[in-house]
């Protein structure tokens, strides 16, 4: 039996159908939940909650623009939640020495820091991140414990907390700054050669040593990034709550790292891209949101994240079996 030239289109568009809802997934999910909750909630589509959704997701999005370029280079960083922790705690606890801003930009460079460490440990000792990481989330949470005396530390100067209470709408300068961060972070990834060499690394490491690129380096770069964007995001968690907590972003790490893959990204490298990473983050906080609306109990949110991260691993396998076809 030979196949026509219908069969032949109608084998082809549906491959391309496919190929598009593989690619495109986070949207369609994200949809699809945005209209199950607001069937299920009337609270839920209202301009003070959708501004809640975005400033809730926000923080985790942040850290998940960091991840988001070490997981494209085929690594990963289990320490953000660690590093948020101690970047917020210098942030408060230096003002009364030092001052504001100083106390900020400490906070900050504490995040490069540990970044940095990271990626130098990497890069230089041959071990895994996830290794590394792992370890680099145990000793800094451990120092956040020493810092802060087991205490949460209260801000001293009130007008540090200003920031966060700025509004554009029902849309806050957290939100603000994330979408602004993703958009300057997807930049770098389309368009500068930085961007591209992240992609050549995650893809094939040996190749991109023969086409000349640094590879020790880079990985340095992009770690030293994520402990940045990580400290950013601990300072901004500081300023809306006018205190700092020694468990601040205890297991904000696996919520990243959720986000993230769910928005596609590849957990060997070489894939992935901050748009995606976006529809991941807003999956999460709106999925997070609508539970606690329904006031579901927290083991059923757990459970059903849970299902979500496998559901985005069978996703990653079917799109790579697509592309291989």
């Amino acid at each position: 039996m030979s196949l026509t030239s219908t069969d032949i289109r109608s084998g082809s568009h549906l491959r391309i159908g496919l190929s598009w809802l593989l690619r495109n997934h986070i949207w369609v999910f994200l949809a699809l939940t945005v209209a199950v909750f607001s069937l299920a909630s009337p609270y839920f589509l209202t301009a003070n909650n959708i501004g809640n959704i975005l400033t809730q997701g926000a923080f985790i999005g942040i850290l998940a623009i960091g991840m988001t370029m070490v997981m494209i280079d085929g690594e990963i960083d289990l320490s953000v939640g660690a590093t948020l922790a101690l970047a917020s705690a210098l942030a408060i606890g230096l003002q009364t020495h030092i001052g504001i801003w100083p106390a900020v930009f400490v906070g900050l460079l504490s995040g490069a820091a540990l970044g940095f460490l990271n990626g130098t440990l990497v890069a230089l000792s041959g071990m895994h991140s996830f290794i590394v990481t792992l370890g680099g989330l145990i000793g800094i949470r451990g120092l956040v414990f020493v810092y802060t005396g087991e205490n949460a530390l209260m801000v001293p100067d009130f007008s540090y907390t200003e920031i966060p209470e700025i509004y554009l709408g029902p849309i806050s300068m957290t939100a603000i700054i994330f979408f602004g961060l993703a958009f300057f972070f997807q930049w770098i990834l389309s368009s500068t050669r930085h961007g591209r060499e992240t992609y050549a690394v995650g893809d094939n490491i040996e190749a991109a040593h023969d086409a000349g690129i640094n590879v020790k380096r880079h990985k340095i770069i992009n770690f030293t990034l994520c402990g940045t964007l990580a400290a950013v995001c601990g300072i901004l968690l500081s300023m809306r709550l006018g205190t700092a907590e020694p468990n601040a972003g205890r297991i904000w790490e696996l919520w990243t790292i959720i986000a993230v893959v769910l928005g596609g990204t590849r957990l060997q490298g070489g894939f992935g891209s901050m748009w995606m990473t976006i529809g991941g983050v807003l999956t999460l906080a709106v999925l997070r949101n609508g539970l606690r609306l329904l006031n579901t109990p927290n083991y059923v949110e757990l459970m059903v994240m849970g299902a979500v991260l496998i559901l985005a691993l069978v996703l990653d396998k079917l799109l790579k079996r697509q592309e291989a076809t």
